[in-house]
C-alpha cells in the first residue's frame, strides 16, 4: 500500500511542478487527480475483469483436460456419433442431440430420421410432444473429429408436415424454382462476446471502455477481447466444410465479424445456421457468451447486424450486370416495410434498435441505397460500380436474422417479382 501511495503522490508531485510552469496549478492539480483516479478505477476493473476470465478460461482447460482423458479412447469403427442440430420455437436458439449409428454416413440421407420432445422447445405441448427430425446437411464434427457428424436437421410435426418454425422447407422450395438463375450468397455475420456476467468481453466491470475508433480491425491486448475464441471457431468451421471466408475484429470492443460465403441457393443457410452452431458450442469451451443480440449495449455504441451480399447469374454477367443490380435495387425500394419484418425474428422490433440512422446503419423506416455509402439500406459496392458488374449488399438483415427467410425474400422480390408488403 505504502509503494503505491508513493508512486501515486509521485505522478502527482511531477504534474504540479509541470502546472506551477503555466501559472494554473490549482486547475491542473484538479484535473490530474482527477485522470489519475479514473485511471486507477479503470485498471482495478480491466484487472478484476481479467482475473474473472482468466478464472472461466482456467476452469474451461482443466475440464478440456479432464475430457482428452476419454476422447483419447479408441472409438469402435462400427460406432459413429452422429450430433442432431436444430432450431427451437424461438426461431433463434439452436438444439442438439447425438444418436450412435453403424457406420460414417456419407449424405443426409444416411441418417436415420429421429424425434425431440417439442414441449421443452417450444414446438409443442406435452400431451403430444414428438417432434420429427429429417435430416437436411451433413458436417464433419470439429469438436469429436474421426469418422463423427453434425446433421443439422428440419422440424416436421406430427402428420409430418413442416413445423411453424422450420423456415428451412419453404425457402428450399423457393430455390428450386430459381435455380437457373444461380442465387448466389455471402453473410457478414457480426456477433458479440460476453462474459459468464452477460458483460461484454473486455469491458470493465462499471463504467465505459474508451469511445469507438481503435477496435475495428484491432491488434492488442487492450484492444482486441476474445480472438482465442474467434480462431478456435475459425478453425472449427474450416473442418467442417463450411464455407467461411474470414473474419475481423469490428467496431465495438467485443465485437467480431466472419464471413460465410458464397454459397448458392439453400446451402447459404445452411451452412450460416451450422457456423453460429460452432460459435455457440466454441464458446462454451472458453466459459463465454456468444450473442447475437441487434443491439448488447445501448448508447454511442455499433449494434451487429448480417449484411448479406447477393447476385444473381444477370447480376454477374459483364454486360448489363449493373443494370440488373439497379433493376433488383428498385424492386426491393418498393418492399422495404415486408423486408424489414423478415429481416429479424421479431418482425421488426429487434432491428428498431439498431437501424437508427446512426453507426453505419440507415433508418429502419426510410429506404435508401448507394455507392460504397455504409450507411444505405443498399450498398453498392465501389469496384462494381465501377466495372459494371458484381452484387448489392443488403445491410438491413439483424445479427439475429433467420438465413433462410433473409434469402427466400431476396429471391421472391428480385427475381419472381413478387410484389405488395403484405
Amino acid at each position: 500500500m505504502a509503494k503505491h501511495i508513493q508512486k501515486f503522490s509521485t505522478a502527482v508531485l511531477a504534474n504540479l511542478a509541470n502546472s506551477a510552469k503555466s501559472g494554473n496549478t490549482e486547475k491542473r492539480l484538479l484535473v490530474s487527480l482527477a485522470a489519475t483516479r479514473k485511471n486507477r478505477h479503470n485498471a482495478g476493473h480491466n484487472k478484476s475483469f481479467r482475473r474473472g476470465y482468466e478464472e472461466s478460461a482456467t476452469k474451461s482447460g482443466h475440464l478440456q483436460s479432464t475430457l482428452n482423458k476419454y476422447m483419447n479412447i479408441p472409438q469402435p469403427e462400427d460406432m459413429v456419433q452422429v450430433m442432431y442440430v436444430w432450431i427451437d420455437g424461438s426461431g433463434q436458439g439452436l438444439r442438439c442431440k447425438t444418436k450412435t449409428v453403424k457406420k460414417e454416413p456419407e449424405r443426409p440421407e444416411d441418417c436415420p430420421e429421429w424425434n425431440f420432445d417439442g414441449s421443452s422447445t417450444g414446438q409443442a405441448e406435452g400431451r403430444d410432444s414428438d417432434v420429427y427430425l429429417i435430416p437436411a446437411a451433413l458436417y464433419a464434427d470439429p469438436f469429436r473429429q474421426g469418422p463423427n457428424k453434425v446433421l443439422l436437421c428440419e422440424t416436421r410435426d406430427k402428420n409430418m408436415q413442416p413445423h411453424v418454425t422450420n423456415k428451412r422447407f419453404s425457402a428450399n422450395q423457393v430455390m428450386e424454382k430459381v435455380k437457373d438463375t444461380n442465387p448466389l450468397f455471402a453473410f457478414e455475420q457480426e456477433y458479440t462476446l460476453l462474459d459468464v456476467d452477460q458483460h461484454p468481453l473486455g469491458w470493465p466491470k462499471q463504467g465505459y471502455p474508451a469511445p469507438q475508433g481503435p477496435y475495428y480491425c484491432s491488434v492488442g491486448a487492450d484492444r482486441s477481447h476474445g480472438r482465442v475464441i474467434e480462431e478456435a471457431h475459425y478453425r472449427a468451421c474450416l473442418y467442417a466444410g463450411i464455407n467461411i471466408s474470414g473474419t475481423n475484429a469490428e467496431v465495438m470492443p467485443g465485437q467480431w465479424e466472419y464471413q460465410v460465403g458464397p454459397v448458392e441457393g439453400i446451402g447459404m443457410g445452411d451452412q450460416l445456421w451450422m457456423s453460429r452452431f460452432f460459435l455457440h458450442r466454441v464458446a462454451e469451451d472458453f466459459g463465454v457468451v456468444a450473442t447475437l443480440d441487434p443491439k448488447p449495449m445501448p448508447g454511442d455504441w455499433n449494434g451487429a447486424g448480417a449484411h448479406v451480399n447477393y447476385n444473381t447469374k444477370a447480376m454477374w454477367e459483364k454486360e448489363g450486370g449493373l443494370k440488373a443490380i439497379e433493376e433488383a435495387i428498385e424492386k426491393l425500394a418498393k418492399r422495404h416495410d415486408l423486408h424489414i419484418r423478415m429481416y429479424d425474428p421479431n418482425q421488426g422490433a429487434d432491428n428498431a434498435r439498431r437501424l437508427t440512422g446512426l453507426h453505419e446503419t440507415a433508418h429502419i423506416s426510410e429506404f435508401s441505397s448507394g455507392v460504397a455509402d455504409r450507411g444505405a439500406s443498399i450498398r453498392i459496392p465501389r469496384n462494381v460500380a465501377a466495372r459494371g458488374w458484381g452484387y448489392l449488399e443488403d445491410r438491413r438483415p439483424s445479427s439475429n436474422c433467420d438465413p433462410y427467410v433473409v434469402t427466400e425474400y431476396l429471391v421472391r422480390t428480385t427475381v419472381l417479382n413478387e410484389t405488395g408488403n403484405e
